[in-house]
């Protein structure tokens, strides 16, 4: 099977987006990895199938959708905790993939103001949200509070939210 150039990008740039969704359905990272596989199997088989006219993560959110609710049925029995009905899972899919345009809006937002901070707070950032990162593992290595540590990310944070409302509402501009 040939893959085009096009859908190997576009099926790379929705990963993200895809395990986000499919998270927020089955609240586990590993669990979540899984069905991204899953996912991107049925989306690699039926790649012939996309039609280049339409918007890719849509389409790809549908496939996240079934094979989410497909994984939910198959393990329904081992959870006691709560699980989406159909329709639910639907709307949600539905919402995520109408708000794609203001995803990447954010994205690229963020990415920009990102820069625009100084090298210190970017890289306090950078290594809060790596894999395994602690607020109190960040204190000890910097001679801190964690409370000093929480306080100084909220800021950041804080600017950084503030930053993007400011760049999106720029852009909104004619």
């Amino acid at each position: 099977m040939t893959v085009s150039a096009e859908f190997m990008k576009e099926i790379t740039k929705c990963q993200r987006h895809l395990h986000s969704f499919i998270l927020s359905m089955v609240w586990n990272p590993v669990e979540a990895d899984d069905v991204l596989q899953e996912t991107n199997l049925v989306l690699w088989e039926k790649a012939a199938e996309f039609d280049g006219s339409r918007l890719f993560l849509p389409w790809a959110m549908r496939f996240a959708q079934w094979q989410t609710l497909a994984w939910l049925k198959r393990h329904r029995r081992q959870q006691q905790r709560f699980v989406f009905d159909d329709d639910l899972a639907k709307l949600l899919a539905d919402e995520a993939a109408a708000d794609e345009p203001a995803f990447e809006a954010r994205r690229h937002a963020l990415a920009s103001c990102m820069q625009k901070l100084n090298p210190e707070h970017r890289e306090l950032i950078a290594r809060r949200y790596e894999p395994d990162a602690s607020v109190n593992a960040m204190a000890v290595a910097g001679g801190t509070t964690a409370k000093a540590v929480s306080d100084k990310l909220r800021r950041i944070r804080h600017s950084l939210l503030e930053c993007i409302n400011k760049t999106l509402a720029e852009e909104a501009l004619p």
